[in-house]
């Protein structure tokens, strides 16, 4: 059916009930969102009398009070464990991206040294993954137990990661290639000029993915790390919810009571929470570019 001057009834401005009823379904699904977020700042910026009289979490907090912080940051090792996390996150992207990259390149350009065996190796390790044991016994005999490799080399190389980054090379069309090689550029110049230019919308997606897999990785540091001074934020956050405190080495303020356990809580939860929130707004574009990649086509 059309609507106005012969458009297609999809193409023609929407009824007022139709609008309202598209903004209650927005300002529903936001505040299923934020919600959340905000019991989660509250909470960890409220009093004890105040997570009492509600029942242990907090939505608005009348007064504010920053005790939780400031007891996680005073001895409890949670500044260091930031730092280490942020380092292995930082370094284990970087390192990532660049193994991944290359091989997806060099997996994309038909003709390459052992393309197709390399090719069916890749896919063949997404059907039958390697088990926890033989991992553990490869980072034993290489000696990298108890150290930060131990947390950025095995994991380093995805094979759905190449995947992705070899279907979004393999679109750049064959022209730029064969116009780059008749002007005498080799394979590193074509990778440098040509496809790291074009990329940077799948690299940006693939690395906030793999950064956020380094941030929130626990599992891996509690098998391969024995020295606690090593651990990194979700190990210690770990280490609270087990024992449903953070031991301090500082001593209260006189007169000043020690902060309820959900506040201390709520405030690890956004202390891990927020290099990811600060990361994605300098990826947002990139990100929205490279999720509709390969949705069109021709």
């Amino acid at each position: 059916m059309s609507t106005y001057a012969g458009r297609p009834a999809w193409q023609g401005k929407p009824k007022p009930v139709a609008l309202a009823l598209k903004g209650l379904a927005l300002f529903m699904i936001c505040a299923v969102v934020i919600f959340p977020f905000l019991t989660v700042i509250s909470t960890s910026l409220a009093t004890k009398a105040q997570i009492d009289a509600n029942g242990g979490y907090v939505i608005w907090p009348t007064s504010v009070s920053f005790e939780a912080y400031r007891q996680i940051f005073d001895g409890t090792g949670v500044a260091r464990s930031l730092v280490v996390s942020v380092l292995v996150t930082v370094v284990g992207t970087a390192f990532s991206l660049f193994c991944t990259v290359l091989a997806a390149y060099g997996l994309s350009r038909h003709g390459s040294l052992f393309q197709r065996g390399l090719l069916s190796f890749t896919l063949l390790t997404l059907l039958f993954a390697p088990g926890m044991i033989p991992v553990y016994l490869m980072v034993k005999q290489l000696g990298m137990l108890n150290t930060y490799w131990s947390l950025i080399i095995p994991g380093a190389v995805s094979a759905f990661n190449i995947v992705i980054i070899r279907g979004f090379i393999q679109a750049i069309p064959q022209e730029l290639f064969d116009a780059a090689r008749i002007d005498g550029a080799g394979e590193w110049r074509i990778f440098r000029a040509i496809v790291l230019p074009l990329s940077k919308a799948v690299i940006a997606v693939v690395g906030l993915f793999i950064a956020v897999g380094y941030w929130n990785n626990y599992f891996g540091p509690l098998l391969y790390l024995t020295d606690q001074d090593k651990w990194p934020l979700q190990l210690v956050m770990r280490s609270f919810v087990l024992q449903n405190h953070v031991t301090s080495n500082s001593a209260t303020a006189p007169g000043a009571s020690a902060p309820p356990a959900q506040s201390v809580q709520m405030a690890l939860v956004v202390i891990a929470t927020l290099p990811i929130l600060c990361a994605y707004p300098f990826l947002n574009k990139h990100m929205s570019k490279g999720m509709l990649t390969g949705a069109i086509k021709g």
